[in-house]
């Protein structure tokens, strides 16, 4: 059976209402877990990422939402950036690795895929200790692989660069591998040389025109194992540029945006997705577009 010990804690949580769990957690009538967290009720939303070369999915990054009917739930980390506390923080972080750790494992489609989670950029001080050994804890218990979770750190200021190799050894001792943003192409060069990353985030807007220094990014990040991810692709125009900066490199890079899929609670492609960039790309155009979450 696919992890027979979430499955055990499954069916517990199963018989639990949300007022009776002493976890805060419970499961809605799809099967999703969800959790509380002061007067809001919390799931998870998993958007693809894929490979550039032939648009496979090989991973899926969570996000923690305000639960609602038609996944179109509020970001909860974006309420609350000004608003909790530091020990709020990390309480809302570890409910929402939980959460996301159920949900992404509990479906069979998550086999051989990995699981992207976000450190938000509080947490880097805000914890006490060994950064990542209570998740990894949690994992074992219920015999997730934690292999297979890529703890994602957040873009930094160069005044935090201390802090994000600390964090970054840290979670590397408990077992996970570690992700990491960068803001321009020096930078990722830099974060590459540093932390040694499992993979590297880059805005799509941040690219630049630097030809040289991207295929030297593509190429260290290739003999370091280090995957490159083009995030925030939201229209065909945008990936077509990308392709064109590309075009002649043998080197693996991964995508990742609207053009290609929304967060959703399942996995699994979205065939409308990129019928839905398109129409979004065409209200940019037309300057009848809406700045979303």
């Amino acid at each position: 059976m696919h992890h027979q010990a979430l499955q055990t804690y499954l069916s517990r949580l199963q018989h639990h209402l949300p007022s009776e769990s002493a976890s805060n957690l419970w499961l809605d009538e799809q099967g999703r877990a969800r959790g509380r967290y002061v007067n809001a009720s919390l799931t998870s939303a998993f958007q693809a990422i894929r490979s550039g070369e032939d648009n496979q999915i090989i991973a899926y990054e969570a996000y923690a939402r305000s639960y609602s009917a038609d996944e179109l739930g509020l970001n909860v980390w974006k309420l609350l950036d000004y608003a909790a506390s530091d020990d709020e923080s990390v309480a809302l972080d570890r409910l929402c690795r939980l959460l996301h750790a159920i949900n992404f494992f509990r479906q069979p489609e998550s086999q051989q895929l990995n699981l992207y989670l976000s450190v938000h950029s509080r947490l880097l001080a805000a914890v006490a200790g060994n950064h990542g050994m209570a998740f990894r804890r949690v994992l074992d218990v219920l015999e997730l692989p934690h292999q297979c979770v890529v703890l994602q750190l957040p873009l930094i200021t160069p005044s935090q660069r201390w802090v994000l190799t600390h964090v970054a050894e840290n979670y590397k001792r408990n077992g996970f591998r570690v992700g990491a943003n960068a803001g321009n192409l020096a930078q990722a060069l830099d974060v590459l040389a540093r932390i040694r990353p499992a993979s590297i985030k880059l805005d799509i807007e941040q690219v630049g025109t630097d030809h040289q220094l991207l295929s030297q990014l593509l190429e260290q990040a290739e003999a370091q194992d280090c995957r490159i991810i083009f995030k925030r692709i939201e229209t065909e125009r945008q990936f077509a540029q990308l392709q064109n900066k590309l075009a002649g490199s043998a080197k693996p890079y991964q995508v990742q945006g609207f053009l290609f899929d929304r967060p959703k609670a399942s996995l699994g492609p979205q065939r409308y997705a990129r019928a839905y960039a398109f129409a979004h790309e065409q209200r940019i155009a037309t300057g009848d577009a809406q700045l979303g979450g």
